[in-house]
């Protein structure tokens, strides 16, 4: 996989009081997108200027990349070899690819509606979440024809096992199950490899509901499959582990303070298992350092 999946401690914690990795000046207004590869390379849209930009090698102002016929995207998914997956949805309804070190694009998939949610598996499938249409699709790698088949949801809006209402963030881990931030039904949607009925395993109707979720937006997995949440509507991060379910980071107020967030959207660790978040009312993307023992 592409994407950071540190190993923890029982117990981890990281600075409740954050650093202000990029402002409003580099990011714009209320961006979305966020995504860390292995190496450490970090990746967002600036959606008023239209572009990618990617800090390379602790660089401090990142390389610009505006691609043909880019309007604005919710989600990229980086993968190993450095290929850009971007939501191209709203507009020219499409997912497109832009091949590493090389101006070509490639459409992927197409779509009726963004995909506010994108993720590659292991095997190069795509997966987007259309929260528009309370579904999520999949398109396999080898098929050139880009036919797409339904991964969760049935795309009428419900909270039964098989629904979705307003799903934003996914993650697909080693097995090919199937994570999903099920947005509107304040809940976390475990669909096992090949079904298409959803297990509740946090939040809104599951046995994990001490914490009580409000329009979650984001779900990232650890290496021991520890759930970090992004808690989009109480402006926090949930981290749901074995015997240990607890706010790690913005657990007060909203706010703009260095410990506060404001509708966070998407949460993303680097190798070192730091955590990144875009803060998106704050307009900022914000870096909590990992606090090792």
């Amino acid at each position: 996989s592409s994407f950071n999946q540190p190993k923890f401690c029982a117990t981890p914690a990281w600075n409740p009081f954050g650093i202000t990795f990029a402002n409003r000046t580099t990011v714009g207004e209320y961006p979305f997108v966020l995504f860390i590869n292995m190496n450490n390379t970090i990746y967002t849209v600036n959606r008023e200027m239209k572009q990618i930009l990617m800090w390379i090698n602790n660089s401090i102002n990142p390389n610009k990349i505006t691609p043909d016929n880019f309007t604005d995207s919710y989600s990229i998914f980086v993968t190993n070899n450095g290929d850009i997956y971007y939501d191209n949805g709203n507009e020219n309804g499409r997912v497109d690819k832009l091949i590493s070190n090389t101006n070509t694009l490639v459409n992927v998939m197409n779509v009726n509606s963004s995909c506010d949610g994108l993720f590659i598996d292991i095997n190069n499938d795509l997966y987007c979440s259309m929260s528009d249409d309370n579904i999520i699709l999949k398109t396999r790698s080898n098929d050139s024809e880009m036919i797409s088949t339904t991964a969760a949801g049935t795309g009428i809006s419900g909270s039964a096992s098989d629904e979705l209402d307003g799903p934003l963030g996914i993650f697909v881990d080693l097995n090919f199950d199937l994570y999903v931030a099920d947005r509107r039904n304040n809940r976390i949607q475990l669909f096992k490899h090949g079904e298409l009925n959803g297990t509740t395993i946090f939040g809104e109707g599951s046995s994990n509901n001490s914490i009580s979720l409000n329009y979650p937006s984001g779900i990232v997995l650890d290496a021991d499959k520890n759930l970090f949440i992004v808690d989009q509507f109480n402006h926090r991060i949930i981290r749901s582990g074995f015997n240990d379910i607890r706010c790690i980071i913005g657990c007060g107020r909203e706010g703009s303070q260095s410990y506060q967030l404001s509708y966070p959207r998407t949460l993303s660790f680097d190798s070192y298992g730091n955590i990144f978040i875009s803060d998106t009312e704050n307009s900022r993307i914000q870096k909590f350092d990992f606090l090792s023992n």
